[in-house]
């Protein structure tokens, strides 16, 4: 199960979204995602758990923790086809 993990701070190192995480489960991978210029968090990261009724548990409980002074916001990850359009629109859509 992948999990998103949002409102995190700049600050927040994967290590910690790792030590959150596996008292609810298996941590197969972390990954705060960083902008490609700077290098800086951009605020989330995706936790992947292998067992998804351990990842739901985990859901439940890390929604709303704070971690580094910020309220985490945990949901299971949607794949990137659903995401919706961002930026200007097509030319086509006018």
């Amino acid at each position: 199960m992948n999990i998103f993990v949002g409102n995190l701070s700049f600050s927040t190192e994967e290590e910690a979204l790792r030590q959150l995480f596996e008292p609810h489960g298996e941590v197969t991978s972390v990954s705060v995602i960083k902008d490609r210029d700077t290098g800086r968090s951009r605020g989330f990261a995706f936790v992947e758990m292998p067992n998804s009724e351990e990842g739901r548990s985990a859901i439940s409980a890390v929604n709303g923790v704070d971690l580094d002074g910020r309220s985490l916001k945990a949901d299971e990850a949607r794949d990137r086809g659903d995401r919706g359009g961002g930026g200007r629109p097509s030319r086509d859509r006018w």
